[in-house]
């Protein structure tokens, strides 16, 4: 035996108590076996500890400096001894993640007033840690200038392809400049809000569009290396996976909060899984990871309609609602253009080639096109687009103001995001036709709609956090009620410039906030036991399944 391997091993057998604590509930099954599991081990001091040394010398591994940690892999046996090392923090295991993911969803944002004033993104780069991003012509690839300036991968396979599909249409609804839709005939030309932007690729998605956290933790970091070198002020992240800790035990979230911290915008989906009602919590609390960060922008996906007016939009029906499982965080923060949205087509992808029907036809923007299939553009559904319109939104702003801090523009957005909407509204599964009801409260469309034209007016400068709130059920009367920090902006107390003050009735509206403090009453919305008792709102075989949370009708259909 390997005398480093005996040393640990003799270490983990002669430990009695373990921190229970320390480690994630769901790696407990796995203590009682040999076998190696993959985990990822955060430290509370200098992550080049003796402890990270003398796992490395066990398995190898990597270092993941955003979450102050490493992935690597142990024998299961081993992890209560490893809980109990002092230098530890937390350990939790490498989880799977997959991709989270327009007919005029740019012109209903008010992309094209943004152009019309100048702004179009030029000079900010926007990290996209996706399945990789094809060199596509509408991102200055095939024989022009390419704004996609940086690409690696962090799976295997090669750097600066995309095998999934997914990556791409995500980079063309930021940074797609319509090239291949213009010209003479364009009857219509297919953008992305922020075209003059820049693209760093980093890839963490196979061709099957699955990853770990290892991965996004590392690219996450890199993109933090990068910052000054690219410029790169947002980080888009139109993936997820289920939430097993509290946010601030997830290396996930922790990865996310550094690169907010180091002053990159981060845009994270919310998630597709507004349909889930497992114990009958009527897709209430299946925010995905790391959406349930108070500090990243969380993005919910709406219905353009098939109209550039916002007027007779409608939330989307799969996307998931807060608040927050465990820490009961309000998210998502708002909602954007996300479903049927038409982007950038990666040639010979695992998407594309699955989906058949998500082609479009050139005639739909080219009057001489015909009714050929498009070998650019394709359509895809998801919180995954709509996180992409707001990084978009956000390279936008940050070019007029380049001195924004992540919490002045999250909140600035949010403050900005229209807050028109019906009650309710009622979708119908074209292909089940299954009903799917709608409450447009605090938990499903956040602090409202994205309108990018609003927040360029916008000059209000947040001196505070723009942290999420959380909200407390109160049993005895059956309502919800946000907990007030006076550290944020959302606090009674927080004054913006010399005499505006920002309290929840702007924030969110009267037509999603009742009252000044109350957000859910008993008379609105259902399922206030379910989602307020963490043990009961989903089972892990049950909602993540592959069927139920990544199959055709909730990811990539073309239903709603």
């Amino acid at each position: 035996m390997n005398r480093t391997i005996g040393l640990f091993l003799g270490i983990a057998l002669s430990c009695a108590y373990a921190d229970s604590k320390k480690m994630s509930p769901d790696l407990e099954a796995a203590t009682a076996s040999p076998v190696p599991v993959k985990v990822i081990v955060r430290y509370s001091g200098a992550l080049r500890s003796a402890a990270a040394t003398k796992i490395e010398n066990v398995t190898g591994s990597l270092a993941l400096p955003a979450a102050n940690g490493i992935a690597t892999a142990v024998p299961g046996t081993a992890l209560k001894a490893m809980s109990d090392d002092p230098t530890v923090a937390f350990i939790s295991p490498d989880r799977a993640l997959r991709s989270s993911s327009l007919d005029y969803g740019a012109d209903t944002a008010g992309g094209p007033t943004a152009r019309n004033l100048g702004y179009d993104g030029s000079g900010i780069a926007v990290a996209v840690i996706d399945s990789g991003v094809d060199p596509h012509a509408d991102l200055g690839g095939k024989g022009k200038k390419s704004r996609i300036v940086y690409s690696e991968s962090f799976v295997s396979g090669k750097a600066g392809q995309d095998p999934f599909g997914h990556g791409t249409h995500v980079a063309g609804l930021i940074a797609g400049n319509g090239s291949q839709s213009d010209g003479p005939h364009a009857s219509y030309t297919i953008r992305g809000i922020a075209p003059g932007a820049n693209i760093v690729d980093l890839r963490v998605l196979d061709e099957n569009g699955v990853g770990s956290d290892s991965a996004v933790i590392a690219a996450i970091g890199r993109a933090i290396e990068l910052k000054n070198q690219y410029n790169i002020r947002v980080i888009n992240l139109s993936i997820g996976r289920p939430i097993f800790d509290s946010y601030a035990l997830d290396p996930l979230c922790v990865a996310v909060e550094t690169a907010w911290r180091a002053g990159v915008v981060v845009v994270v989906a919310a998630g597709n899984d507004g349909r889930n009602n497992y114990g009958s919590n009527e897709g209430y609390a299946t925010i995905n990871s790391p959406g349930n960060d108070p500090l990243p922008i969380t993005v919910g996906a709406m219905k353009t309609q098939h109209t550039p007016g916002r007027g007779d939009d409608l939330v989307a029906s799969y996307s998931s609602k807060g608040p927050t499982l465990y820490d009961h965080v309000v998210k998502p923060d708002l909602v954007a253009p996300g479903n049927l949205a038409v982007s950038l087509y990666a040639d010979k992808a695992t998407l594309e080639s699955q989906y058949p029907a998500n082609s479009i036809p050139v005639s739909d923007y080219q009057t001489n096109g015909g009714s050929h299939t498009s070998k650019d553009y394709f359509i895809l559904s998801g919180t995954s687009m709509s996180s992409a319109m707001v990084s978009g939104a956000a390279a936008v702003l940050l070019q007029k103001e380049p001195a924004l801090t992540p919490d002045q523009l999250k909140a600035r957005l949010m403050k900005t995001a229209s807050k028109s909407f019906p009650a309710s509204s009622v979708a119908v599964d074209t292909t089940t036709g299954q009903s799917y009801r709608s409450s447009y409260d605090v938990f499903t469309i956040g602090a409202g709609y994205l309108d990018i034209p609003a927040a360029l007016a916008n000059h209000d400068v947040a001196s505070r956090s723009a942290a999420s709130p959380k909200a407390r059920y109160d049993r005895s009367t059956g309502t919800v009620s946000l907990v007030n920090d006076a550290s944020t902006v959302w606090g009674t107390s927080t004054v913006w410039g010399t005499s505006t003050v920002w309290g929840t009735s702007v924030v969110w509206g009267t037509s999603t906030v009742w009252g000044t403090s109350t957000v859910w009453g008993t008379s609105t919305s259902p399922g206030f036991e379910t989602v307020w008792t963490n043990s009961t709102v989903w089972g892990t075989s049950t909602v993540w399944g592959t069927s139920t949370v990544w199959g055709t009708s909730t990811v990539w259909g073309t239903r709603e």
